[in-house]
């Protein structure tokens, strides 16, 4: 039967883990969907969203391809020309170290509608959630956030000049690199700054390990921590043991 639908692409941002964190529109998007192509980072409870689309997972997991990214662009325009609306349901911000730019311009190509949905990036909210506030007056003006691994699965050369600045320093995908990181910064004459590894954030399965650049590897052997993580460095960590049991108690409030 021929599909009557407007072909069309939603990139839509899952947010960081907790469910709760997904916004409005990105809910109206999941619900209109007649096609949905969802990660493995995102949460799976916000398929629910989504009760009669066609639900494919794409995602990867240590390494493991679901599809390639190009088997993932020709679905999407194979779907979109057979069901109408798809919904690319991405972790974080499709848009921070997501492909959502790449699928985006893959598929207008083709003259398929886009569409784009913004999501709160786990680089803000997992340290939020530890009561690590990004920036502080009198602890850091500006933040990074950088690539762990690059296309050619090396680590990115910013990290050597973010090492160099008092900013805050959030590497994304980087535990592989961990040991090359506290290199850089000890380089740097940085062996005492605070360092923070959050594996897991804004989940109930949420672990984390606090040192320095001098101790955060061991701290990490002992809690086993792996990826999915990201890594918190700069001076506000230090704010978490103030602000960690605030933020926890407004959030379970908020639940309850």
């Amino acid at each position: 039967m021929m599909n009557s639908k407007t072909p069309k692409l939603t990139v839509v941002g899952a947010g960081p883990g907790d469910p709760d964190l997904i916004t409005l529109k990105a809910i109206k998007a999941l619900e209109s969907a007649s096609v949905v192509l969802y990660d493995a980072l995102i949460n799976e409870a916000l398929l629910e969203y989504s009760p009669n689309a066609e639900k494919i997972f794409v995602g990867k997991r240590k390494g493991c391809y679901a599809y390639q990214q190009e088997q993932i662009n020709e679905l999407i325009v194979n779907r979109a020309r057979s069901h109408g609306h798809v919904v690319r349901l991405k972790g974080g911000d499709p848009f921070i170290f997501g492909r959502g730019a790449e699928e985006i311009d893959y598929v207008q190509q083709f003259g398929i509608e886009t569409y784009m949905v913004p999501g709160i990036s786990s680089s803000l909210a997992v340290p939020a959630y530890q009561g690590i506030p990004l920036t502080k007056r009198g602890a850091a003006e500006s933040f990074w956030v950088i690539t762990g691994t690059t296309k050619s699965h090396k680590l990115s050369q910013d990290v050597c000049l973010a090492a160099k600045s008092n900013a805050t320093v959030v590497i994304l995908m980087g535990m592989s690199k961990l040991n090359e990181i506290v290199s850089i910064f000890a380089a740097e004459n940085k062996g005492d700054v605070p360092v923070a590894i959050i594996q897991n954030g804004t989940t109930k399965n949420e672990q984390f390990g606090f040192g320095t650049i001098r101790t955060i590897e061991a701290e990490v052997s002992k809690k086993k921590l792996s990826s999915p993580a990201i890594i918190v460095i700069g001076e506000v960590v230090r704010q978490r043991a103030k602000l960690a049991s605030i933020c926890r108690e407004v959030q379970e409030e908020i639940v309850s």
